[in-house]
């Protein structure tokens, strides 16, 4: 039995939070701050910690790997982030503070023997990744392993959401659908409110304009809402999005892949009960 595209967005919505973590538990923040990052927000620590595993990438490199943030967004914070801290200091405090934070999270569990069970099963999914135009998945594929179980975890769950991450953009490129006009539409199916998604920078005249490029393509109405056809095309993009982020899973098994999301699942439940992680985001989990 194969897994089918229902599976494959399962396992995203289950493993995603746990990657999350590292932009919003305050051991995290802790530890950009020891580094000398601003900690008055969460942003650059975000682009530190994201980008760190590229090497010393600089404002266009990471404005094309992460692909939703302005530019000018980008630019605010690498390279300069690199003057901060060197990325290698960066990755080994990045560990640092999801150790703390998985810790304080879950306790005992972090030495349970069902978490050493998921953590064994995610790595297998996350070594067969396959990493050819995927510019973060390689990255992170490519860093050591950690010893500790929930930092194996941690690890498998950063490398396969990166992994789905660079294939959906490969989708939204096949779409024929740039940054802007990428989170517009997706304002556009009711996926987040539009205000989400100006936490990626762009003003409201490129925003307006891609609403206008999307509507002269017949994607969406007078009011940014999205017609038959804008919504019929983002369910490709999500289609194809899945069957990209599949073969992991495909290589784990069906049987071993249903026994990863039920390990998962409690764990899930411990983060998302926890209130660390904002309840609406421009990911669109549970929408779409």
């Amino acid at each position: 039995m194969g897994i089918d595209n229902g599976r494959v967005r399962q396992m995203w919505h289950l493993l995603e939070p746990l990657h999350a973590v590292l932009y919003y538990a305050p051991e995290v923040f802790d530890e950009a701050g020891a580094l000398g990052f601003d900690t008055a927000e969460r942003w650059p620590g975000y682009f530190a910690w994201r980008a760190a595993p590229l090497g010393t990438p600089g404002a266009r490199q990471v404005a094309s790997a992460f692909y939703s943030f302005s530019p000018r967004m980008v630019a605010e914070h690498i390279p300069a982030a690199w003057d901060v801290a060197a990325p290698a200091k960066v990755l080994v405090a990045r560990t640092r503070g999801v150790d703390r934070a998985y810790r304080a999270l879950i306790g005992e569990r972090t030495a349970g023997p069902e978490l050493a069970e998921a953590a064994a099963l995610a790595r297998r999914a996350a070594d067969a990744v396959n990493t050819e135009g995927r510019p973060l998945a390689a990255a992170n594929a490519a860093l050591p392993w950690p010893d500790e179980p929930h930092l194996v975890l941690w690890q498998a769950a950063t490398v396969l959401r990166e992994h789905r991450g660079d294939g959906h953009l490969a989708a939204l490129l096949a779409a024929g659908l740039d940054p802007v006009e990428a989170l517009v539409s997706f304002a556009g199916i009711g996926a987040a409110p539009a205000q989400v998604f100006t936490s990626r920078g762009w003003s409201e005249d490129e925003w307006a304009a891609a609403r206008d490029r999307l509507s002269v393509r017949g994607l969406l109405d007078a009011e940014g809402a999205a017609t038959d056809a804008g919504r019929a095309l983002r369910t490709e993009v999500e289609r194809r999005t899945d069957e990209l982020a599949a073969a992991p899973w495909q290589a784990l098994g069906a049987e071993d892949t249903g026994r990863l999301a039920e390990l998962l699942g409690p764990l899930w439940l411990e983060v998302l009960g926890s209130g660390l992680l904002p309840r609406e985001t421009t990911l669109g989990i549970g929408k779409v």
